[in-house]
């Protein structure tokens, strides 16, 4: 199948981008734009490498210069919350921001994306969004055939992808969950909010003595080729798991992945994850339903190769 026509940039092309530190591996950009073009949109997804301390001005530019919206990776999600000018219930839910839309008022006073516009207001707010979790639980029912509901589930990682993965597992009704993070206090953060919010999953920080069903890692450690295992093998060895999923996509296998395969793990990259949370962020901004196949063909072509 040929691929859609990209228009040419011209004083009418409209932006959209992903703020990461680092964001030189994100597969954001191709993916977002197939799917821009398959709908026919003089847009343009771009990717910007911003440091924490100045996110808040990064945001803040986007709006000045009339962004459609943006995307925000590690180490951002957490940081966005008090750094956008509303919340949708999702990112109130999961405490974490991955989707920025900037909107204005209309004539009746009522904000609107803006897409709607031609003539863009001068007063633009963000409004965050969070479309991280339900595409964590997608792409685990798609990729590895799961349903999460009174599974035990270990997850490597607290911060903001670790605990909006771990209470999105809280609230899908896993019967039992470990949480194991470098930092034990942050770790026990996120416990405290599962313990509050979902009092029927048991809950443990630290590692299992017996089998469990999935192993979710949400930390960075896998990115790069010299990275070690989110684990020490002498605390937990992924034959006792019966699934592994690994957030991170690039590398499409990781030294866990590898491992877990090894092992005879059912195993799923962040491939699946991305395409979905990608895909509910161009729907926020366009308003219209995502080419799921454009985007995912590109996200192959690039992850795979």
């Amino acid at each position: 199948m040929s691929e859609p026509l990209t228009l040419p940039i011209d004083a009418n092309t409209r932006y959209c981008a992903v703020y990461g530190h680092p964001v030189s591996h994100s597969a954001s950009p191709p993916m977002q734009n197939a799917g821009i073009a398959a709908l026919g949109l003089n847009w343009r997804y771009l990717a910007f490498d911003v440091c924490p301390e100045n996110l808040r001005d990064a945001i803040a530019g986007a709006k000045a210069m009339k962004f459609i919206g943006l995307n925000l990776t590690v180490p951002h999600k957490l940081l966005a919350v008090d750094m956008v000018d509303a919340l949708d219930d999702s990112a109130t839910a999961w405490g974490a921001v991955n989707t920025v839309r900037f909107e204005a008022r209309d004539a009746r006073g009522t904000w609107q994306p803006l897409r709607e516009f031609v003539d863009i207001p001068v007063e633009i707010r963000s409004h965050g969004f969070n479309t991280d979790a339900d595409a964590i639980t997608c792409a685990v029912r798609e990729d590895l055939g799961m349903e999460l509901a009174g599974k035990t589930v270990l997850v490597f990682g607290a911060g903001g992808a670790g605990r909006t993965a771990a209470l999105k597992l809280a609230a899908d009704g896993v019967a039992e969950l470990f949480l194991v993070n470098r930092t034990a206090s942050r770790a026990e953060a996120v416990a405290q909010e599962i313990r509050r919010l979902y009092p029927g999953v048991k809950l443990a920080l630290g590692y299992p003595s017996g089998r469990v069903d999935l192993v979710l890692n949400a930390t960075s450690l896998g990115l790069k080729e010299a990275d070690p295992l989110p684990f020490a093998e002498r605390d937990f060895s992924v034959s006792a798991a019966g699934a592994v999923f690994d957030m991170i996509y690039r590398p499409a296998e990781t030294p866990l992945l590898k491992l877990a395969r090894a092992a005879g793990c059912r195993t799923a990259n962040g491939l699946g994850m991305l395409l979905h949370q990608g895909a509910r962020a161009l729907e926020l901004w366009t308003g219209r339903p995502a080419p799921m196949e454009a985007m995912r063909r590109a996200l192959v072509k690039i992850v795979y190769g």
